[in-house]
């Protein structure tokens, strides 16, 4: 395993082409998002979504998200961006809100058992969206072992994954430190399934959220 240093432009450089080469390669790579660290794999390479998941020690039962580099990437994953999905895209991304969306059924690829939806970010941070432009979409979950805090340094990830990842993207530390929040728009209705570095105030100023006991109000 190789760590680089992202603050230094020389390291930067060469770490964004050797985690690149490595994800191609069906290896595993750590990278800093604006929430916390993620470890992430080529979306499209099933054993490597698999060894991600091992890795984290999670199983199927828990698909992995998906990272993007571009607002317009998720017309090419989603089945339909409904009125509300782009809404929201405008308002928040790039950011700390992931979207849990119907997916194209024409999608090969394999991020655990997902009954046809995937969760997709486009995070703000330049290492990461570097990367991803390089590679596409990426499988990115938070980079720490199952049940263990989510680490917000490249060191809290190595301490944790050590030599499962091929690659570290030392960025420094993670700006908001919060995983992201989740809205649901695979059904009738947005849900919130997680509150995290979007509150759920400021999402209830760009569209309408019902309470969580499905009354309106």
């Amino acid at each position: 395993m190789t760590t680089f240093d992202c603050s230094e432009p020389h390291q930067r450089r060469s770490g964004l082409d050797a985690a690149a080469d490595a994800a191609r390669a069906g290896k595993l790579v750590v990278l800093p998002t604006d929430t916390v660290y993620g470890i992430g794999a080529d979306a499209f390479n099933s054993p490597a979504v698999g060894a991600l998941l091992a890795a984290k020690g999670r199983g199927r039962d828990m698909p992995v998200p998906v990272l993007v580099g571009s607002w317009n990437t998720i017309d090419g994953l989603a089945l339909d961006v409904s009125e509300t999905a782009r809404t929201l895209i405008e308002a928040f991304w790039p950011g700390g809100l992931s979207l849990v969306i119907r997916q194209a059924p024409s999608l090969a690829w394999d991020l655990g058992d997902t009954n046809g939806t995937v969760m997709v970010r486009m995070p703000m941070h330049p290492v990461a969206l570097d990367l991803l432009r390089t590679v596409g979409p990426m499988a990115v979950s938070s980079a720490n072992r199952s049940g263990h805090p989510p680490a917000t340094t490249a060191q809290d990830a190595r301490d944790q994954l050590g030599d499962d990842v091929t690659v570290y993207l030392d960025g420094g530390r993670a700006p908001v430190g919060v995983a992201s929040s989740i809205v649901d728009l695979s059904g009738p209705e947005p849900r919130v399934l997680r509150e995290g570095a979007v509150p759920l105030d400021k999402l209830r100023t760009v569209i309408d959220i019902p309470p969580a006991d499905g009354r309106a109000g």
